[in-house]
């Protein structure tokens, strides 16, 4: 009776894992699941009347055109994922994305969204291919000297991401003799190895692999940034549940071009604005929150000035 029990727990970790891979594999997002996010259960945004920004010259670009054209991400769940079905996007990002161009006077149906690859992300805002960039853009010293950063608009943070049923590992202390997968090359793969050596670390190309890799019961744990995670979670919530406290820092911010502060402060309004008003929160609710973890506080907005 024992056997037949893990033969089925088996199977149906197998088969879930095998319709993660589908809509989660190789960088191809596929139609998100019935738990959402759906477009009929996302937020509307009030559009700004009359909003002007003469003094940036990406905004004035952008009024010239009629619509924005915003860079994002679109193979991870929940954040910033691509409908290859219907071409559309959907995820936390997505939304503040969405509530960005609304603050900036734009109907957000006009958005046109553009993939940009995490190695192209300045070169795109420098050469004005994107006027804004939202995608877990971890706001750092270095990429501050190449591009400007509205926010932070999120504090994400290195995490684990377990199966349901885990109840002995709970924060990367738990880690010693147990199996965490993250990809090859990563920061939080390098983070295990360095501060948690008694883990036994391993790399996979994907994410999609490692929570494959999870489900079948190859690996104990996956670790990377939380949001990415909880997007997971958020795919399958009776199967996996990220646990812990974040045990790095990592704010994301809006990217602009450099030298364009005037676009910058008006995001960090917009920004503030949309988290007093509820708008931050309901859309963390209608994407990430389906993880069943509840909406962090948004961090400090960094009203930066240069020069």
């Amino acid at each position: 009776m024992t056997d037949m029990r893990c033969l089925r727990r088996t199977t149906a970790a197998l088969a879930l894992a095998l319709a993660l891979l589908l809509t989660a594999g190789c960088g191809k997002e596929g139609s998100p699941p019935a738990k959402g996010p759906r477009a009929g259960q996302l937020p509307t945004y009030e559009v700004a009347t009359g909003f002007r920004l003469p003094a940036s010259p990406t905004w004035r670009r952008a009024e010239r055109r009629g619509y924005l054209t915003v860079g994002v991400k679109e193979d991870q769940p929940y954040l910033g994922e691509r409908d290859p079905a219907t071409g559309r996007y959907s995820g936390f990002d997505i939304e503040i994305a969405r509530m960005m161009s609304a603050s900036l006077g734009f109907d957000p149906k006009t958005i046109r969204f553009r993939t940009i690859a995490s190695a192209n992300r300045e070169t795109a805002l420098q050469s004005g291919q994107i006027d804004y960039y939202v995608g877990t853009y971890t706001i750092n010293p270095l990429r501050r000297r190449l591009v400007g950063f509205a926010g932070p608009y999120f504090m994400a943070g290195q995490s684990l991401l377990v199966r349901a049923d885990e109840k002995d590992i709970r924060g990367p202390a738990d880690l010693a003799g147990r199996t965490v997968c993250s990809v090859a090359g990563s920061t939080p793969l390098q983070r295990i190895q360095a501060d948690y050596p008694k883990a036994r670390a391993v790399a996979y190309d994907t994410y999609s692999v490692c929570v494959d890799n999870l489900l079948s019961y190859q690996v104990d744990a996956v670790t990377t940034d939380n949001t990415i995670l909880l997007g997971y979670a958020a795919k399958a919530p009776q199967e996996l549940k990220v646990v812990g406290r974040p045990f790095s820092r990592e704010p994301y911010g809006i990217g602009v071009p450099k030298r364009d502060n005037a676009l910058r402060f008006a995001l960090d309004d917009a920004i503030r604005a949309r988290e007093r008003n509820g708008d931050w929160k309901k859309a963390y609710e209608a994407t990430l929150g389906l993880s069943g973890v509840p909406a962090p506080k948004p961090p400090p907005i960094d009203r930066y000035r240069t020069g």
